[in-house]
């Protein structure tokens, strides 16, 4: 493999999605909450390499839409959604609980043997977000990120679902911008409807 790295700041979603498959196929893989961003680049990654493997984290206590939405997903861009079960049978995953260890840890198997992985994130998203580069290395996992969404706003995630008829997640049209569990999820816009009234801003799986 060639070990040079680029600088893909300047490139599009589009090319640092294809630089990604590129690279890092069959070792390359997709984190997938059913959101906005993730239709976007199921869409990207699908067209380009249909094996594409993306997973999920199943805490238990997801929103039936999301459920919905996961199947609308595979019907559509025709793959099967890898699943990572971080349920807690024999605890109620709280609001406490929630995006703890149990999340983390589920994170960690998904990307067992990966050299790298893709997310959804943007730089407006939050201020934890804003200085994400469309490639970075993880260092806590020793391997790749790539986020080819970085820098794209939010008129850009809804135009490109518009012109390509993809699904999305229903509760985003009742005020979620951003959709997590059951227990830490309210409407709002940006990620405040995630952790409202608390000084969590992040999930663990990002920092």
């Amino acid at each position: 493999m060639d070990t040079t790295i680029p600088d893909l700041e300047s490139a599009s979603a589009e090319e640092v999605v294809a630089f990604a498959v590129e690279r890092f196929h069959p070792r390359l893989k997709m984190a997938c909450s059913f959101q906005k961003e993730d239709s976007v680049l199921a869409h990207m990654l699908t067209a380009i390499e249909p094996r594409a493997n993306l997973f999920t984290i199943d805490t238990g206590v997801l929103f039936p839409e999301t459920l919905t939405t996961w199947k609308r997903f595979e019907e559509r861009f025709g793959l099967s959604v890898e699943l990572i079960d971080a349920s807690s049978p024999s605890d109620p995953w709280t609001r406490e609980q929630c995006c703890g260890a149990a999340k983390v840890a589920g994170l960690e198997r998904a990307l067992t043997g990966a050299l790298a992985w893709v997310t959804g994130i943007r730089r407006e998203q939050a201020p934890t977000r804003v200085a994400a580069s469309k490639l970075e290395r993880d260092e806590r996992r020793g391997i790749w990120k790539l986020n080819p969404l970085a820098d794209w706003t939010e008129k850009d995630v809804w135009g490109y679902i518009f012109k390509h008829d993809l699904p999305y997640h229903p509760l985003h049209d009742q005020g979620y911008a951003s959709i997590g569990c059951v227990p830490c999820t309210l409407p709002g816009e940006g990620r405040e409807g995630r952790w409202a009234g608390e000084d969590k801003t992040e999930c663990g799986l990002h920092i």
